[in-house]
């Protein structure tokens, strides 16, 4: 039986890619046993093969490079099992941070099949709301304002990365202009977060309660006649208005270049008037 193989041998023998070897012996993980000073052929030996299978074991755990190379330089049963236990620490991060993410990938799913319900849109409803945890900046903001660079503001004040990802972006107008009938001022943009996931010092919240709502395909530059409905409707029912109205995009440019397919939606936390 032979006992030296050209690179090509070894590259299918152990299912790898011809790169790959030439990458390790560049970096000096596993060079050839000798290369022949002629031709430049690169030859193995069957007594490196193990040597080639504890790298490849360990880079199947996704044991970095650099952490296999020390680890054969001081080959040593304590030092595999500090090796071994690191990555164990390592593969639940990063379980952990899988689960995170499948668990908003989800939640957008639902989110998103939520927000294109067609029986909803255009409708009044009351209906209560829980708890929302919100990262917020608060200035008076204007139509002209340019939204996408205040939500780049908020985020990277709060130290976010996607807002698209982590949360609804939305605005809210003071609960003194919306009774004088004035909604082309917002006094804060805001980001809803997922609160078991994000934390923030200066996080609020958006209180749980009795909410009216209504949900309109178009933009915030659409969205004055369904502040009028909704006033008009809290008016009729001797409502009171208790805190800021909330604006909230639902589908938005993140989702669609389709602006008819866009989605927002209002919401004003109320309670039944006191004075009836």
């Amino acid at each position: 039986m032979k006992d030296s193989f050209l690179i090509g041998e070894v590259s299918k023998l152990f299912q790898l890619d011809i790169r790959t070897l030439r990458y390790y012996d560049k970096i000096h993980l596993f060079k050839p046993k000798y290369v022949d000073e002629h031709n430049g052929y690169r030859y193995y030996t069957i007594d490196q093969f193990e040597q080639l299978n504890t790298i490849l074991y360990l880079k199947s755990l996704h044991v970095p490079l650099k952490d296999i190379k020390e680890f054969l330089e001081n080959r040593d049963v304590d030092n595999i099992l500090f090796l071994l236990e690191k990555q164990k620490i390592e593969t639940e991060k990063r379980l952990y941070e899988i689960s995170q993410v499948q668990r908003k990938i989800d939640k957008r799913i639902e989110q998103i099949k939520d927000a294109t319900h067609q029986d909803v849109l255009y409708r009044i409803r009351e209906h209560e709301l829980p708890e929302r945890v919100v990262v917020y900046l608060k200035q008076n903001i204007y139509m002209k304002n340019d939204f996408e660079m205040l939500i780049r503001v908020l985020e990277n004040n709060a130290n976010m990365k996607s807002a698209v990802f982590l949360g609804k972006v939305g605005f809210s107008i003071a609960a003194d202009n919306l009774k004088k009938r004035m909604f082309n001022e917002y006094n804060s943009i805001f980001i809803i977060v997922d609160a078991e996931s994000y934390r923030y010092s200066e996080a609020r919240t958006l209180s749980k309660g009795i909410y009216l709502s209504i949900r309109f395909e178009g933009t915030h530059e659409d969205a004055s006649p369904y502040y009028d409905q909704l006033i008009d409707y809290i008016e009729k029912n001797q409502y009171e208005i208790v805190d800021d109205a909330i604006e909230i995009t639902l589908i938005d440019y993140g989702f669609t270049n389709d602006k008819s397919k866009f989605v927002t939606e209002i919401q004003i936390p109320i309670t039944k008037s006191l004075t009836l």
